[in-house]
């Protein structure tokens, strides 16, 4: 299988700070896919995206696209990296100018980029790009950024990733500032666009529910570190690692004889002051063992489409190489994006 992206060893920090810890992944290039990174605020999520942006540089290891390292990339593959690589951001108004018309985010990648050599090209690039996402051209061009909605202003945000044909988008929390009514929709254009288009996605969230309602595959981040990696049907529906079993007993249940959050790790006084230079999770967790304190665990694989690391599977095989990918369920194979 041919890597759209590859992460090898990847680890960040800042100072004394571990942001991530010994990440490897790569996604097929043959078979775009939705993939969730998933985990509570702190737990490395948007520092994985940053790197897999390019944006920040990953203080070990490697990052490769395409099999070409990204730190050693000319300028013209670069330029390359950025097209074909795009993110959408959190919070869509932080990127617009609020002093030009909507328009103009949209026509400075296709100017940049040279997607259209007149006028009449370009403007039919944009209204193709505005209508996948679901808006009207004709609502949309020639207004100001606080004219729309925030749900307006995040579809424009992908309708202009979705005109440069983008390999990828690292989407980070996409929808955590959108008013309700319109996240299943912003997530629906995204999965359209996987499927359509061939896109693969990376699902940047603290939300378990809408990553399994989109994704293919999910792994969930504990302090830098992968808890748990696999299909969302397995990590979600039967989580392993007592941490990821926290996230699921978290979700909001129609039951009203269990209080959400009823089921909440306590930390106890002793275990938290305890030297721990092994599992992390090891002060919040209910089965902790005593190797859990002094080894960090490998990436045990308890089935075919699951890893969890964590001792309690210790008799289980270790994924090949640390690759989280090689418990991914592979989505089906779709035709890649033509490059430009």
């Amino acid at each position: 299988m041919s890597a759209l992206i590859e992460l090898r060893g990847v680890s960040k920090t800042y100072g004394a700070f571990t942001a991530l810890d010994d990440v490897t992944l790569s996604l097929s290039d043959s078979s775009p896919s939705m993939t969730a990174i998933a985990g509570e605020s702190g737990s490395g999520k948007t520092t994985l995206a940053r790197i897999l942006l390019g944006f920040i540089n990953p203080s070990a290891g490697h990052v490769f696209y395409r099999g070409k390292d990204i730190a050693l990339m000319s300028p013209s593959e670069q330029r390359q990296f950025r097209r074909e690589v795009q993110p959408v951001f959190q919070d869509p108004f932080e990127v617009f100018n609020p002093f030009y018309r909507i328009d103009h985010v949209l026509e400075t990648p296709v100017k940049r980029y040279g997607l259209a050599d007149t006028d009449a090209k370009r403007r039919a690039l944009i209204e193709d790009a505005l209508k996948r996402v679901g808006l009207r051209p004709q609502d949309t061009l020639g207004r100001f950024p606080h004219e729309l909605s925030g749900g307006q202003r995040q579809r424009i945000m992908v309708a202009r990733a979705v005109l440069l044909r983008p390999r990828m988008i690292v989407a980070d929390e996409p929808v955590s500032m959108v008013d309700a009514s319109l996240r299943a929709t912003i997530l629906d254009e995204l999965k359209t666009l996987n499927r359509e288009l061939g896109i693969s996605i990376v699902y940047i969230t603290h939300d378990l529910t809408t990553a399994f309602q989109i994704c293919d595959n999910i792994m969930i981040l504990y302090r830098g570190n992968v808890a748990e990696a696999g299909s969302v049907e397995r990590v979600i529906g039967a989580p392993k690692h007592p941490y990821s079993q926290l996230l699921v007993s978290s979700i909001p249940l129609p039951d009203l004889d269990k209080a959400w959050g009823a089921d909440e790790i306590p930390v106890s006084e002793a275990s938290a002051a305890r030297s721990n230079a092994g599992c992390k999770f090891a002060p919040r967790c209910p089965h902790v063992m005593e190797q859990c304190w002094d080894n960090v665990p490998p990436k045990y694989t308890p089935d075919s489409q699951r890893l969890a690391t964590c001792f309690l599977y210790r008799d289980a095989p270790v994924a090949p190489g640390d690759d989280i990918a090689a418990v991914f369920r592979a989505p089906e194979p779709r035709t890649p994006v033509p490059s430009a």
